[in-house]
């Protein structure tokens, strides 16, 4: 196993599966409040994203004329199943709570991730774990508000 292209792959795929799954949730749950819209666009976009990310990170390897073929196959490999397995992790609290409670519970599962990722990735590289947190965490926070306020906006302008 690559070490390099594992960690970097592994990290795209926490960082996007966290952050447009939850910007996905939270913004079909303002517009929608269906449990099964919600549920559909997570279990879509763990595919369809998934491989589109898969995708891009192979182009973006293959670019940069540094890798080897192995190299990039695995970061394809390693970003698919990163972000698939992101991804699905949220549908459980999603079937176990009322809807809102499980999107509530998402943002907190979705905050934990981030906050120890950041957390290990900023003592590797000797910084400050703190500010590696705020600014991942902040990032998340701008997607969830942006796409719960999208949301609503939808629901007034075209559902109701």
């Amino acid at each position: 196993m690559s070490k390099p292209c594992f960690k970097t792959s592994f990290g795209f795929g926490i960082a996007s599966g966290v952050i447009t799954t939850l910007g996905l949730m939270v913004g079909l749950y303002s517009s929608t409040y269906i449990r099964g819209v919600v549920l559909g666009g997570v279990l879509t976009i763990a595919i369809a994203d998934s491989c589109s990310d898969a995708v891009g990170m192979h182009f973006s390897e293959e670019s940069e004329g540094v890798h080897t073929n192995k190299e990039i196959w695995l970061t394809t490999i390693y970003t698919f199943f990163s972000k698939l397995v992101v991804t699905l992790s949220f549908l459980p609290l999603l079937f176990a709570f009322s809807l809102k409670v499980g999107i509530m519970l998402n943002i907190l599962w979705g905050f934990l991730l981030l906050s120890v990722f950041s957390y290990v990735i900023a003592k590797e590289q000797n910084n400050s774990p703190f500010k590696a947190i705020l600014e991942h965490v902040s990032i998340m926070a701008a997607v969830i508000l942006i796409t719960f306020y999208l949301g609503r906006f939808i629901d007034k302008i075209f559902i109701n």
